[in-house]
């Protein structure tokens, strides 16, 4: 009985040691790889945008270089094309639905997992900052409508009229036919999607757009959508959408992508596969675009999309650099 309690003790007591053995490994993983990313061995501080959108990416990628946290990089970022009444697909200026509304949506998600969203803002031009308050100053993640523009006001922000000159004039004409049908790469051109790696290795994206031109009444896409327009996840990595927010929420990519990584494949291999997943769904992938970039803890960068023509732009010591994207077709 003795030999046969001393060898039960001894397994018992091996199979323990085991257990913890690997549950201590497993435990020091995350420590380990945020120590690595602290050393000068990785390429940050980092930050893409989609599409050739210069002005944004040295914006956040300067305030990195100062220090900045990636949430404040990718909020200041995007806030440039917000401003920019030339850009018609974004902030200020932006195009109309076709009851004559202009509505903004935008996203943001920190480090932490915190994330704030709003939908069809009517008169605040930085959407992407209201998003921000919501996700610091409430229990929400998003607020719309008549909501998020009272609860923008409440926090400060002026109210302004977001339906330019310019704006009116080209809804005037499309007021003559009153055609609805996207235009490759031009009527897709509707977001800037930023994602930031700071000097401490931490991520944060952003994501802000005024949606498709002439849409109707109401309509929301995937850029304030949560693990569609944008996911983060600070041990893997982060991904951002742009072109057909219908065909990207209905995959929910980025939030495939940032899973795809945390299975192992690079950012451009799973860029790959969300499109490859929407191009399957949808056999009417020939006539829009959609296309996602995505980035890694270790800095490796992705891009995919359905049609030639998108582009992402990447702001790295000091140097501002359009690179084109792959693309199926």
């Amino acid at each position: 009985m003795k030999r046969r309690n001393f060898i039960i003790k001894s397994t018992i007591g091996a199979a323990s040691f085991s257990i913890l053995s690997s549950a201590s490994a497993y435990s020091l993983k995350p420590f380990k790889f945020l120590e690595m990313n602290k050393s000068n061995s990785f390429p940050f501080p980092l930050t893409i945008a989609t599409w050739n959108f210069p002005n944004a990416s040295k914006r956040a990628g300067e305030l990195l270089a100062e220090g900045a946290s990636a949430l404040d990089a990718v909020e200041q970022g995007v806030m440039i094309e917000e401003a920019d009444i030339r850009n018609t697909t974004v902030g200020k200026g932006g195009a109309p639905d076709r009851d004559g509304n202009v509505t903004l949506d935008a996203c943001i998600m920190d480090a932490t997992g915190n994330a704030g969203a709003v939908v069809y803002l009517k008169h605040t031009s930085h959407a992407v900052s209201v998003a921000r308050k919501v996700m610091e100053e409430t229990p929400h993640v998003m607020l719309a409508g008549e909501g998020a523009d009272l609860f923008a006001a409440q926090q400060g922000f002026e109210k302004e009229e977001l339906f330019t000159e310019n704006s009116k004039e080209a809804y005037k004409e499309w007021l003559k036919n009153k055609e609805y049908k996207p235009i490759i790469n031009i009527e897709n051109h509707d977001t800037i999607g930023m994602l930031c790696i700071d000097k401490n290795g931490d991520l944060a994206g952003a994501c802000t757009s005024s949606g498709l031109s002439y849409k109707v009444n109401g309509r929301v896409g995937d850029s304030p959508i949560i693990g569609s327009g944008l996911f983060i996840d600070n041990e893997v990595g982060g991904a951002v959408a742009t072109g057909m927010g219908e065909a990207i929420m209905k995959s929910v990519g980025s939030f495939l992508i940032v899973e795809l990584m945390r299975q192992g494949k690079s950012p451009q291999e799973s860029c790959e596969e969300a499109i490859n997943r929407i191009i399957k769904s949808n056999s009417n992938y020939k006539d829009f675009q959609a296309a996602f970039i995505a980035v890694n803890k270790k800095g490796e960068v992705g891009s995919h999309c359905i049609q030639k023509g998108f582009s992402y732009v990447k702001y790295q010591d000091g140097k501002n650099e359009n690179v084109p994207s792959s693309y199926n077709f």
